[in-house]
């Protein structure tokens, strides 16, 4: 499948030279807003493509989530023609990305003050784990080294033990991601009005520390007057076991605990000077939390989370992650689709969740089979047949050998 319609982005092109998460999610985000995402990968293609549940398509199911609306280029950086090829590209590229540790760009000859030799207006994105100095810089990071360093694990402790824990899923590369992209967005609309493109340099560590500052790390805003963050923590451990299955519901306003408290039928509490304020519930939060499981446990959660809805209570069924492709909300917002995937066969993603009302966010291809678009981007470059040739002879660039007939478009 390929949605040709125009997005936000559309005439913006992005070479991107990103691997894992942090980079590849942000620029899959510019692509479904339309823009023209190069991605380059080296022979063999990057890393990703093999870490995950094995596919027999050349890519597993997280590439294909991180790398979907782009087109593949597949260059060898090594060499001399590589290197030129690239180096042609940024003459017709508005952003280009990296994230290779601080240093390693420069290198191979597309550190940013070389790419704006080529194009002055270019938007230039740095991405690394720790920033550019500094004594981690240098070291190799994934996800979890940074939920370590930002006071993720911190916040995630066991309530009882203090143990630390990881979040059993990437938090610090996809809130870059997103960082990354509006980071992006801006500089290219400065661009617009000065004409001038500039270096933005982003670290995961800068992100999930400012990403985590707002509630977990708010008391200590005051210097000099610092709370103990892990008493001003809003601590939204809210898992209650019903009689049949998990949900979540909680009351911070006092509208909302009179509300849980008449479900309850304990309307004593409402006056309880333990809980008839948000401060005091705060300060009572064990005990509250205490009578809200033994109340909750008494209940059928369809009929519970009935009355709470009535009662205006935030409340949910904890799902799992099957549970949610049949839940009526999710439906209702048609956020995870099903597509033509060609010989990837039908592919379930959920619709970027941005949604444009004159200019269409949407997948507009699945994520791209290595070397899939070569002869295309190099013939847009200017390259003939015969150079194309050439450069397969001489292993300049390399495709993957999936027959072309059943190549996802």
């Amino acid at each position: 499948m390929k949605n040709k319609t125009e997005g936000p982005l559309s005439g913006v092109r992005v070479v991107d030279l990103t691997t894992i998460v942090s980079g590849p999610v942000a620029t899959m985000m510019l692509a479904d807003q339309g823009a023209d995402v190069i991605k380059v990968e080296p022979p063999g293609g990057e890393q990703m493509r093999q870490l995950g549940t094995p596919q027999p398509v050349g890519m597993t199911g997280i590439f294909l989530s991180c790398n979907r609306s782009k087109r593949s280029i597949c260059v060898d950086l090594k060499s001399k023609k590589g290197k030129e090829i690239i180096r042609k590209l940024v003459k017709t590229a508005d952003v280009f990305v990296q994230n290779f540790r601080p240093g390693a760009a420069n290198r191979i000859g597309l550190g940013e003050a070389d790419v704006r030799r080529i194009k002055e207006d270019i938007v230039y994105v740095s991405i690394s784990g720790f920033g550019e100095k500094g004594p981690y810089s240098e070291q190799r990071v994934y996800d979890p080294v940074i939920q370590a360093l930002s006071g993720l694990t911190d916040i995630q402790a066991d309530q009882e033990t203090g143990v630390p824990k990881m979040v059993r899923t990437i938090i610090p590369d996809k809130t870059t991601s997103v960082t990354a992209a509006q980071a992006i967005t801006a500089a290219l609309f400065y661009r617009e009005r000065s004409k001038k493109g500039q270096h933005i340099k982003l670290a995961m560590l800068d992100t999930m520390i400012a990403y985590l500052w707002p509630e977990a790390m708010s008391v200590l805003s005051f210097v000099g007057n610092e709370g103990d963050p892990k008493k001003g923590s809003l601590g939204l451990d809210l898992v209650f076991k019903t009689r049949d299955r998990y949900i979540t519901a909680g009351a911070i306003s006092d509208s909302e605990w009179q509300g849980m408290c008449r479900v309850f039928k304990r309307e004593d509490l409402i006056s309880d000077d333990r809980f008839s304020t948000a401060r005091a519930r705060a300060m009572h939060r064990p005990e509250r939390l205490e009578i809200m499981s033994q109340e909750i446990g008494k209940w059928d959660s369809e009929e519970l989370l009935s009355r709470f809805r009535e009662e205006q209570v935030p409340s949910a069924p904890i799902l799992d992650r099957k549970e949610l492709l049949d839940d009526p909300q999710v439906k209702e917002n048609d956020i995870i689709q099903v597509f033509d995937g060609g010989h990837l066969g039908s592919i379930r993603q959920p619709r970027p969740a941005a949604q444009f009302g004159l200019t269409p966010s949407t997948v507009r291809s699945m994520a791209p089979i290595l070397g899939q678009d070569n002869k295309d981007i190099l013939e847009e470059l200017g390259y003939d047949l015969s150079d194309i040739e050439n450069f397969q002879d001489e292993q300049v660039i390399h495709e993957d050998v999936t027959d072309k007939s059943e190549r996802p478009s």
